[in-house]
């Protein structure tokens, strides 16, 4: 499928830190058994707030993982990354001791260090500026967990933070294709990280009516393309891929997890946090992905939705597939596993690009757990409830973001037949 003389790009490992496991093996476990990663808070005291619930990871102990020294100097969403990474870069082989200036880091997020920066407001106001951490600065910056995971591996490659809120994690694996295409780099370590279970991120999602207010069943808050959806449910965690040049990675002989073959980014435009209710910016996205990939429609067989549970955007994405798909948009399987892992809003599309690939590799669908009452205007094969048995060789993942950002990423096996 490739384009003559084009350089192709394929994914050579994974990691992942996630509501529902610490890696990637875990977390596909409990994808593929249709589990729910969502809970009351636990990270703080929510009981004042008018929403209670998060897909919090659980079980993560960053001073036992890295080191006191580590974990200090790092805000929680840059210590996720940096776990991430470490999964990701010993599952591929590189050597980064050899390569390591040929290899590239590209991780977003949408908010960063957002408890670093609200510990500081607070250390400022109840006990004066001398008070608040010289790290702060630092720790809070969007870029550093790109900084902290290549100071950690020691990659010395190009180093970014790509942001497109929700967007962000499949930018950052679109934009590192094109690194690698370009030759940055003959790898980059490519995802999003989150950490934005605080007071203040809960607090302003709530305030702008994007959350769901079902405190009292968590387990079934997150409902894409449910008629009785009411919001996402916030989420943290990190999901990290091993991009690599194809011709590299089979040099070493390297494992190959896939490959990306299309990428495409457009903006709506439109409005600060609600989506061309048209779906033309994503309508936009899709077919330029799947005209860079040199496909068509029909060719894939597969999609993992934004699918965030909110009103507004599960409709629009619904009418984008209807006018990118035709009458193939109700024959392609397509599910949201945000009703799993909740949104990990930066970290999200690159999660949803492994779910992908892990899809193609164990011809298995995850599900749309909690979809019980299909919403009329969401009337596509959305997988309900249970995932199923499949044989997918391409895949496509689409993301959308507050501010009319709108990305999608299109996948393969990676193998040529």
């Amino acid at each position: 499928m490739a384009e003559p003389g084009r350089v192709r790009v394929v994914v050579t490992a994974m990691g992942a830190v996630t509501p529902l496991g610490l890696d990637v093996a875990s977390t596909w476990s409990a994808m593929r058994s249709g589990l729910s990663g969502v809970g009351p808070i636990t990270l703080f005291d929510a009981a004042a707030l008018p929403v209670r619930i998060a897909a919090e990871v659980r079980g993560f102990d960053a001073t036992a993982t890295l080191g006191a020294k580590v974990a200090r100097r790092n805000s929680r969403n840059s210590q996720l990354a940096i776990v991430a990474a470490r999964e990701a870069v010993a599952d591929s082989g590189l050597d980064l001791a050899s390569i390591g200036t040929e290899v590239g880091v590209c991780i977003g997020s949408g908010v960063g260090g957002l408890e670093v920066v609200e510990m500081a407001t607070r250390t400022l106001d109840g006990y004066g500026a001398r008070r608040v951490s010289p790290f702060a600065a630092a720790t809070s910056l969007i870029d550093m967990a790109a900084a902290s995971v290549a100071m950690d591996i020691g990659a010395r490659g190009p180093n970014q933070a790509v942001v497109s809120a929700c967007a962000t994690g499949a930018d950052a694996v679109g934009e590192a294709a094109e690194w690698i295409r370009r030759g940055d780099a003959v790898a980059v370590i490519a995802g999003g990280t989150e950490a934005a279970i605080t007071a203040t991120g809960i607090t302003m999602f709530a305030a702008a009516r994007a959350l769901s207010t079902r405190n009292d069943d968590p387990e079934h808050a997150s409902r894409p393309f449910d008629r009785d959806r009411d919001g996402f449910v916030s989420a943290e965690g990190c999901a990290l891929l091993v991009l690599e040049e194809r011709e590299h990675a089979l040099a070493r002989g390297a494992a190959i997890h896939g490959e990306v073959i299309g990428y495409a980014a457009t903006s709506d435009a439109y409005h600060m946090t609600a989506p061309d209710p048209s779906g033309d910016g994503a309508i936009r996205c899709i077919r330029l992905a799947l005209r860079r990939a040199g496909i068509e429609p029909g060719d894939v067989g597969y999609i993992n939705a934004h699918g965030t549970g909110t009103g507004l955007n599960d409709a629009a994405e619904t009418r984008a597939f209807k006018a990118v798909f035709g009458d193939g948009a109700y024959t392609t399987p397509i599910s949201s596993t945000k009703s799993m892992t909740g949104h990990m809003l930066g970290a999200a599309g690159a999660i949803e690009a492994i779910a992908c690939l892990l899809a193609m590799r164990d011809q298995f669908l995850p599900p749309t757990i909690n979809l019980e009452n299909p919403d009329p205007e969401c009337d596509l094969d959305y997988v309900p409830l249970v995932g199923r048995a499949a044989s997918p060789t391409v895949s496509m993942s689409t993301s959308f973001g507050f501010g009319g950002h709108n990305a999608c990423l299109v996948l393969t096996t990676g193998q040529d037949t």
